[in-house]
């Protein structure tokens, strides 16, 4: 009982700490509500290590067991054990261990980081491309109003943002900029986007409050674990 109990009661605490911190900035709320976050940094840290061993304890057991698909995995592991040691040694660091930053200019952690990892991440990006296009052709058919409208509006801001959209709506005149596909896209980017961006945005607060009230006075306890 006293394993489940005091969780909750820990939970609890904190959470009215932090919030009621948020609304009284005052001692000795803003100081507890710092401490707080120093605690949760500390945790932050201890779950990277978690998470490291875990990744290496996944990954090694496939390449133990020599599973479809293990290079990957030998890569993975490889690449996390060369990384690790050249950002906790600071290899190639040019004011040494102790003057410098794990990311300073020229070390092999940045190295990796500017030669190897964003180039890996923009061809991942490049190739999400290909996967948006083709989903989009799918989503897009125009079977009803809603679809249509869809399709419209994906279209003019995909030719909007090219330099055909515009040539093609370079014929009007001055007095009709505002019928330029360009223009409607920026608008349709700037007016309507951004207020259903801000719609969700605050849908998603809404949820995370709810959420975190069930938390604290705890009506939610599926951090507690399965038993």
């Amino acid at each position: 009982m006293m394993r489940r109990t005091i969780p909750l009661f820990i939970t609890a605490f904190v959470g009215s700490i932090l919030v009621i911190a948020y609304f009284i900035p005052h001692p000795p709320f803003d100081q507890l509500r710092e401490d707080f976050s120093i605690f949760f940094d500390i945790i932050a840290a201890v779950a990277f290590i978690l998470g490291g061993g875990n990744l290496i304890r996944m990954h090694g057991n496939r390449v133990s067991r020599r599973e479809k698909g293990y290079g990957y995995s030998l890569v993975t592991v490889i690449g996390f054990a060369l990384v690790l040691v050249i950002g906790l040694t600071k290899m190639g660091n040019p004011d040494g261990f102790r003057n410098s930053s794990v990311t300073a200019a020229g070390s092999y952690f940045d190295l990796a980081y500017q030669y190897v990892f964003r180039p890996c991440a923009a061809t991942m990006f490049a190739l999400l491309a290909f996967y948006v296009a083709s989903a989009s052709f799918r989503a897009f058919r125009a079977k009803n109003v809603e679809a249509s409208i869809l399709l419209l509006v994906a279209f003019i801001i995909l030719v909007g943002r090219t330099f055909v959209g515009a040539w093609l709506t370079a014929w009007l005149p001055p007095s009709l900029d505002f019928l330029t596909i360009p223009y409607l896209a920026d608008k349709i980017m700037t007016v309507l986007n951004f207020a259903g961006n801000r719609a969700i945005m605050i849908g998603i607060a809404l949820g995370i409050v709810s959420t975190s009230l069930k938390v604290i006075i705890g009506i939610d306890r599926s951090y507690l674990g399965s038993g």
